[in-house]
C-alpha cells in the first residue's frame, strides 16, 4: 500500500511539474502584440511534434490559430504564416529587416558561408558565384553532359530487378552532384564521402544539442569529416596544376571573379549538395509513384521521350536542345511538386521589432513562411488534389504571384533549372528503357495529400 501511495505520488508530482513548465513558458511569451498560439516547452517547444507530425502538426494548428500564430521550433521562438499575401509579402521584403532564419543546427553544419546563412552584400558574392557554377550556358556545355553520362551509367543494370527506388534516387542525386562537382575523383571519394553527407543532412535537422549520440554531434562529426576530404581534394587539384570542366575546377581557376576563399568554396560545394539532394531524390521517387498510378500522364511522357531517342542512335547522348524541349516532362515536375511538396516553406528571422499582418514581432524571432497549403488552394489550382501535369501547359500558372515551389523574392532556388535537368534526364532514360510495378514497401512518410512511399520497391523490366 505504502509503494502505491509513493508511485501515486511520484505520478502526481510529474503531473503538476509539467503543468507548472508548461504554463511557465506560455506566460513567459504572452507578450502584448504576439499572435495566437502554444509555445511548448521550456527549451524544446514543440519541436517534437512538429518533427514527429510534420504537415499535420501544421493542419491542428491553422485549425485552433488561423493562419499566423506563435510556437517555439528547433531551438527559437517562432511565428508560422500560411497567409498567401503575407508571404509573399514576407519573401519580398528581406532589405526591410526579414533575412534568413535557419536553425542553428543548420548553420553550424552547413557553414557560416552558405548561401541560406548570409544576407547583403555577402549573399549577393555567394549567390554570383553558384548562378556562375549553374547558369544555363554552363548547364548546356558542361553539366548536362555529366549528368547525361552519369544517368545511362546509374540506371544501365535495373532490369529484371527489384529495386528501392527512394534508396536508388537518393543515391543518384548525391552522386550525380559529386561527378559534376569533381569529375575525375567522384567515383573514389563516394564510397567514404557518402555516409558523412547523410549523417550531415539528419544533423541540420535536429535541436543543437552537442551530445554523443545525437543527430547534431554526429552532424557536426560528418561536417568535420567531410571538410577534411574536401580540403585534401582542393590541395591535390592544386598541386597537380591540372584543371579539368567541372565545378572545382572553375572555383579553383583564378580566371573567375568570385576568387572565393577555401572557407567559401567549401561551404558552396556543401550547399550544392545539399539542396540538391532531398529535392532531386525525393521528386524523382514521386514521380515515378505518380506516374505508375496515372498511366494516361505516362503514356504522353514516354511519347516524349520516345520521340528525341528516334532522332537519335542508341549511343547519342541528350543535348540542351533536348532537353528543352521536355514540355511534357517539366510539366509532370512541376506537377509532382506540387503534390508532394518537398520543401514545405522557408524561414526568416526578424532584426528588428516588425509589425505584420496586425501583429508585432519581436527582434530575433524566426518566420516560418509556410508555403505548402498554397499548393491545394482551389482557386489557384482547380481540383487541387487530381494529379494533372496538362495544368502547367499554360504558362503563366509558373509566373502567378503565388508560385512558391522553388521558393521566392531574391532567394528563389537558383538551382532549380539545374534540379529540372537532372530529373528530366533520369525520366528520359528510365520511361525509354523501362517498364515497372510496385512490388511492395512501407508508407511512413506521409504528405499531406498523398502518402509518399518510404522503402517502397518497384520490379522493373525492359520495354
Amino acid at each position: 500500500m505504502a509503494v502505491l501511495i509513493v508511485i501515486l505520488g511520484v505520478f502526481f508530482g510529474l503531473c503538476i511539474l509539467s503543468t507548472t513548465l508548461l504554463r511557465w513558458n506560455e506566460v513567459r511569451y504572452k507578450k502584448k502584440g504576439l499572435p495566437p498560439g502554444t509555445m511548448g516547452w521550456p527549451v524544446f517547444g514543440e519541436t517534437t511534434e512538429f518533427l514527429k507530425q510534420g504537415p499535420s502538426f501544421m493542419k491542428n494548428q491553422l485549425l485552433r490559430y488561423g493562419s499566423f500564430f506563435k510556437s517555439h521550433l528547433l531551438g527559437c521562438p517562432t511565428i508560422v504564416s500560411m497567409d498567401p499575401e503575407v508571404n509573399r509579402y514576407i519573401l519580398v521584403n528581406e532589405a526591410k529587416g526579414l533575412v534568413p532564419g535557419y536553425p542553428q543546427s543548420m548553420l553550424d553544419i552547413l557553414g557560416k558561408c552558405n548561401i541560406a546563412a548570409v544576407h547583403g552584400s555577402a549573399h549577393k558574392h555567394m549567390r554570383g558565384a553558384l548562378l556562375a557554377l549553374i547558369s544555363p550556358a554552363m548547364i548546356k556545355q558542361q553539366l548536362l553532359p555529366k549528368i547525361d553520362d552519369f544517368m545511362r551509367s546509374h540506371l544501365s543494370n535495373w532490369d529484371n530487378k527489384i529495386i528501392d527506388i527512394q534508396e536508388k534516387t537518393k543515391e543518384m542525386a548525391f552522386l550525380s552532384s559529386l561527378r559534376q562537382i569533381a569529375s575525375s575523383e567522384a567515383s573514389s571519394i563516394s564510397q567514404a564521402f557518402m555516409p558523412e553527407f547523410f549523417k550531415l543532412v539528419l544533423g541540420t535537422l535536429s535541436l543543437p544539442i552537442n551530445l554523443p549520440n545525437t543527430n547534431y554531434h554526429r552532424g557536426l562529426q560528418a561536417r568535420k569529416n567531410i571538410t577534411g576530404l574536401l580540403r585534401k581534394l582542393v590541395e591535390k587539384r592544386r598541386t597537380s596544376g591540372e584543371t579539368l570542366n567541372d565545378m572545382l575546377g572553375f572555383l579553383i581557376n583564378g580566371e573567375n571573379k568570385y576568387n572565393l576563399s577555401d572557407e567559401e568554396m567549401i561551404d558552396l560545394i556543401i550547399t550544392i549538395l545539399y539542396s540538391g539532394y532531398e529535392t532531386v531524390s525525393t521528386t524523382s521517387m514521386m514521380a515515378l509513384k505518380y506516374l505508375h498510378d496515372h498511366p494516361k500522364v505516362l503514356d504522353e511522357l514516354r511519347k516524349e521521350h520516345v520521340a528525341i531517342r528516334e532522332k537519335k542512335r542508341l549511343e547519342d547522348p541528350i543535348d540542351y536542345n533536348d532537353y528543352k524541349s521536355m514540355r511534357f516532362t517539366r510539366a509532370v515536375i512541376y506537377e509532382t511538386s506540387r503534390m508532394a511538396t518537398i520543401v514545405n516553406g522557408v524561414l526568416r528571422k526578424t532584426t528588428k521589432d516588425m509589425e505584420i499582418n496586425g501583429f508585432v514581432i519581436p527582434e530575433g524571432w524566426r518566420i516560418y513562411v509556410y508555403t505548402r497549403e498554397i499548393n491545394y488552394d482551389p482557386h489557384l489550382y482547380p481540383d487541387p488534389l487530381t494529379f494533372n501535369p496538362w495544368r502547367w501547359l499554360d504558362k503563366g500558372l509558373e509566373y502567378q504571384n503565388y508560385f512558391f515551389i522553388f521558393g521566392g523574392g531574391t532567394r528563389q532556388c537558383p538551382g532549380k533549372e539545374l534540379g529540372l535537368a537532372e530529373i528530366s534526364t533520369f525520366l528520359h532514360y528510365f520511361v525509354t528503357r523501362y517498364n515497372w510495378k510496385e512490388v511492395g514497401g512501407d508508407t511512413l512518410m506521409k504528405f499531406p495529400r498523398v502518402e509518399a512511399p518510404n522503402g517502397l520497391h518497384i520490379r522493373v523490366s525492359s520495354n
